[in-house]
């Protein structure tokens, strides 16, 4: 079959399957490797191999005149087999194109797609003849066409934004009233924008949309990797979420959210891949290159795996890191997203086994005129030597802030000590995020992420119950800092689900109260429950997706007041850090910490473990420009212990109302006097206004 194909030069940029309306050229890099056959499939799959004719700086590339979008391609790469050197050639395996833009579909759970004989006594120093192409999908020559109009990213500024936190399928999975339910056309159609648009979101947060496959051992259950943390193709999104295979439908579902005034991140996972370990299939980039796209150790057979799936990217390959910054641009150019949160990001700091915030990943995004305008969010740690680096990225990378979770957790939950713990989280974290010119914003602040227990869950038990996913429950975190109340899960004791609410109404509060960027994990708001599933990974069912018929309709309408609250009033969202210094306007402190009697808290008011109210009396902060200066004040009372009278602060120049009780059923405005009476467990915001 080869004769119907003419095949020249082409070019070694870019890289990637290129359509110029003639026809497409193809540029794929292999450092190692010795042939690069290109494969080509019809409509019947049947398959022509030919020769990638050139090959410069260790791209492969040429050009096929007549060929256009829609064609369905892959790769063989001809070099040696030799585990220990690091090398993994096996001609027989249908590799995905590293820069693919579509993909048919995803691996399917066969022996064909391993390397080596599955089984064999010598493992991965086996070698398998089988041809994986039957079991593979194929790589898919993209239309660059889409008319975007006027659309673009929306940069708005972090001070200004509330994430959520969702699942594509599992957010939509749910609604009968639409169409095309776990899509991204459901993700943006109209009863999903309306919620989140009433709510008061401004940047839905994506778990991973990258083309993912599922983990074997997860298959042989009858389980699939539900959230997507096994991306393989880092341009391509996963088949999974496309209606008709067109990722234009990715691209309008982003031009509905920007055109709702809603941002889109993703959540990428460029710390490692799909294909794991020496004993994990080959895919693309280990039969492309192995020893060059993956860190090995110094046995070359075996991988360096701080990301804890069996492998880690090496960034310190320039073609690697190269391929993360063009799928980075490639997202936010060609599909208008607006940010990113990056996955074990430390993974991604790694130079040399070390972690180094002037990386080469960091220095690249940093000066990257593209990057450096959109959100980046690192996951600010791995399970390597040292991985744990919460504060310590440059800016403008922010961070997800799991020692806020923990902490405002504690001190609800009412373990001993936790007022100063609370403090430095209502405070933005300023000991870890102060330094280098880095904002408040930094700390992306949350009391519940996909990785744990909802935040319904948090109050309900006590203890984790993973059996669904198959491993004894033996799989997630213990360290939950929940609360039952005193019945484990579902209780129809009107006591109990009163303590309950109120318990998720004061992390709410506590959450958009703080200075910091506030994320809300989806289905939170509506009172969604996992039962007590605190690691859904692999459940797409309706453990893992969120409940849209149990909604608890007062408290959706709280979260929406609290979010409202703290968009009206900047004080609670600075950019500038509160370091409870005196302003020179006023000479009155940007943050002030009291009792409830409203003296100041002393030395030994914070280590009294037994205490349980704490005050914030917060204005703009020290050095704020007139410009961006405002008036006023924000008074916060975080109460979790018996009723009390809090005197507030003196209010000379105005009068403080009560804005915000989360004692209260509904909504709350009116004038106070000095002394304010507070309720058990709750947070009431008060906010000093001009006399009238």
């Amino acid at each position: 079959m080869t004769d119907r194909y003419s095949i020249s030069a082409g070019h070694p940029t870019p890289l990637g399957a290129t359509f110029d309306g003639a026809g497409v050229n193809f540029a794929v890099f292999s450092q190692h490797g010795e042939r690069v056959v290109l494969c080509l499939f019809d409509d019947r799959n049947r398959e022509t191999r030919i020769d990638l004719p050139e090959r410069e700086g260790h791209v492969w590339h040429g050009y096929l005149e007549g060929l256009r979008p829609g064609q369905k391609y892959g790769y063989r790469v001809h070099g040696p087999y030799r585990p220990a050197e690091g090398h993994r050639f096996n001609a027989n395996k249908l590799l995905i194109d590293p820069y693919a833009k579509r993909l048919t579909g995803k691996p399917a759970a066969h022996d064909a797609l391993y390397g080596y004989r599955a089984g064999h006594a010598d493992a991965d120093l086996s070698f398998d003849r089988r041809d994986s192409a039957h079991h593979m999908p194929k790589s898919v020559v993209a239309d660059p066409a889409f008319t975007w109009n006027d659309d673009r990213p929306l940069y708005r500024p972090m001070t200004e934004t509330v994430i959520y936190e969702a699942h594509v399928k599992g957010l939509t999975a749910g609604r009968a009233d639409i169409d095309g339910r776990g899509s991204f056309a459901a993700m943006a159609s109209e009863p999903v924008l309306d919620h989140l648009v009433n709510l008061g979101i401004t940047a839905v947060e994506l778990l991973p949309v990258h083309a993912f496959a599922d983990d074997r051992f997860l298959t042989d259950r009858g389980l699939t990797n539900y959230w997507g943390y096994m991306s393989y193709g880092f341009f391509a999104p996963d088949p999974r979420y496309l209606r008709n295979a067109d990722i234009a439908e990715f691209q309008q579902m982003v031009a509905r959210f920007h055109k709702a005034g809603i941002e889109v991140i993703l959540d990428v996972v460029y710390n490692h891949t799909a294909e794991g370990n020496e004993l994990g299939p080959t895919l693309s980039f280990r039969g492309l290159d192995n020893a060059a796209y993956y860190c090995l150790e110094d046995d070359r057979r075996f991988y360096v795996n701080h990301a804890g799936t069996g492998n880690i990217l090496n960034l310190d390959s320039p073609f690697a890191l190269r391929l993360v910054m063009d799928s980075l641009r490639y997202w936010v150019q060609v599909m208008h997203v607006d940010g990113f949160r990056f996955d074990l990001c430390s993974v991604l700091g790694r130079t040399r086994g070390t972690f180094d915030r002037d990386g080469p990943f960091f220095r690249a995004v940093r000066q990257d005129p593209v990057l450096n305008r959109v959100k980046l969010i690192a996951e600010p740690w791995d399970i390597g030597p040292g991985g744990y680096q919460l504060g310590s990225y440059p800016a403008p990378f922010a961070e997800w802030n799991d020692r806020f979770r923990d902490q405002v957790r504690g001190f609800w939950r009412g373990d001993p000590g936790r007022v100063g713990k609370l403090a430095k989280r209502i405070a933005g974290s300023a000991a870890r995020f102060d330094h280098d010119g880095r904002a408040a914003s930094s700390s992306v602040n949350f009391v519940a992420a996909h990785d744990g227990f909802t935040l319904m869950d948090t109050v309900s038990f006590n203890d984790k119950h993973n059996d669904a996913n198959g491993e004894e429950n033996r799989d997630g975190h213990n360290h939950n800092l929940s609360d039952n109340m005193g019945v484990e899960g579902p209780s129809e004791d009107p006591a109990i689900i009163a303590r309950r609410n109120r318990r998720r109404r004061n992390l709410i509060a506590t959450l958009l109260l703080s200075q910091g960027t506030p994320m809300l994990l989806a289905g939170d708001e509506l009172g969604n429950s996992q039962g007590g599933n605190n690691n859904a990974y692999a459940q797409d069912n309706p453990i893992g997706w969120v409940d849209w018929d149990g909604i608890d309709p007062m408290f959706l309408n709280f979260v929406r007041r609290a979010i409202a609250f703290r968009q009206a009033h900047p004080i609670l969202r600075q950019k500038r850090f509160l370091h409870s210094q005196p302003r020179e306007e006023d000479g009155l402190p940007d943050l002030f910490w009291r009792r409830e009697d409203g003296q100041p808290m002393t030395p030994e008011d914070w280590n009294d473990p037994d205490r349980r109210l704490l005050a914030a009396e917060m204005r703009m902060a020290r050095g704020t420009p007139p410009y961006a200066a405002l008036p006023g004040a924000v008074f916060v009372v975080f109460n979790n212990g018996p009723d009390a009278r809090v005197r507030l602060p003196d209010a000379a120049d105005g009068q403080w109302h009560r804005r915000l009780d989360s004692a209260a059923d509904g909504d709350v405005d009116f004038p106070t006097i000095s002394v304010e009476p507070v309720s058990a467990e709750s947070v009431v915001a008060f906010v000093l206004c001009p006399l009238p």
